[in-house]
């Protein structure tokens, strides 16, 4: 089996986690497909799910009773669900330089929670853990901002939910206590241009031939990877070759009580 710790006594402490980015009824037809492609090579719906509950404000998941189900499937199975935002688009009049050029070079308008207060990010919050929770039919798993950015209001508004995990380009953490229980980049790919899908090759080239020196590694895909040839021969690539050297885990793994945090 594909990441079983049996095979070899140093991959039980080597992690790898897998999950796919923007679930929507938006993008139903790409997530089956990835879904259907990462539970191949993993031997099984040993992943997580980020979940949009409106995705820009044109696929409201309380109205897509189909997709719901299929949602709810997943869960029964043991996909992990977690919230992504309420609607994955940043329409926030950013009051700093930094934050403006992070909306800008770091997302395609999508970094919806960067720019919020902490009331607005709060009521998203708590508006999106309802429906998603009314879907899946248990709780979420945590909170994961739309292209891993937070801002003050989100960070503040965090905590006030309670979310028992969150994690950003370069950790995970209890929004709680603020204790990080991994750490490191997670392996992603870009389709919007031919320069970032190269980009986002190579570091997943690199993430296959580089030393297992990080406890826990993270892969992220995202709908719009379906849409290129090169980036789906890459991601299973990726999976499968990480895969083979890691334990395959859960978020919740991650906390003291599930594992050994990192």
């Amino acid at each position: 089996m594909i990441g079983d710790p049996r095979r070899d006594g140093a991959a039980a402490n080597r992690r790898l986690v897998v999950s796919i980015h923007d679930v929507s009824p938006a993008f139903a037809d790409p997530i089956e497909q990835l879904a259907e492609t990462i539970g191949a090579i993993l031997g099984g719906p040993r992943f997580a799910m980020l979940v949009v509950p409106d995705h820009w404000g044109r696929a409201l998941l309380d109205r897509s009773p189909a997709f719901a189900r299929r949602l709810r499937h997943w869960a029964d199975a043991g996909v992990e669900m977690f919230l992504h935002g309420w609607f994955h688009r940043d329409a926030s009049n950013h009051p700093t330089a930094a934050a403006a050029m992070k909306a800008r070079y770091m997302t395609a308008g999508e970094g919806e929670f960067l720019g919020l207060g902490a009331d607005e990010a709060e009521d998203r919050m708590r508006r999106g853990r309802a429906v998603v929770e009314d879907a899946i039919g248990r709780p979420v798993a945590g909170f994961i901002a739309p292209a891993w950015l937070y801002g003050a209001g989100a960070r503040a508004a965090l905590k006030a939910c309670d979310f028992a995990l969150a994690e950003d380009h370069f950790r995970v953490w209890q929004p709680a206590t603020d204790a990080i229980v991994a750490r490191g980049p997670v392996v992603t790919w870009a389709s919007r241009s031919a320069a970032r899908t190269a980009s986002s090759l190579a570091v997943a080239a690199a993430a296959r031939a580089l030393p297992d020196w990080l406890p826990t590694l993270r892969v992220a895909v995202h709908p719009g990877d379906v849409t290129k040839a090169s980036l789906m021969t890459s991601i299973a690539q990726t999976i499968g070759t990480l895969a083979a050297r890691r334990t395959v885990a859960r978020y919740v793994d991650l906390l003291p009580q599930g594992g050994a945090a990192a």
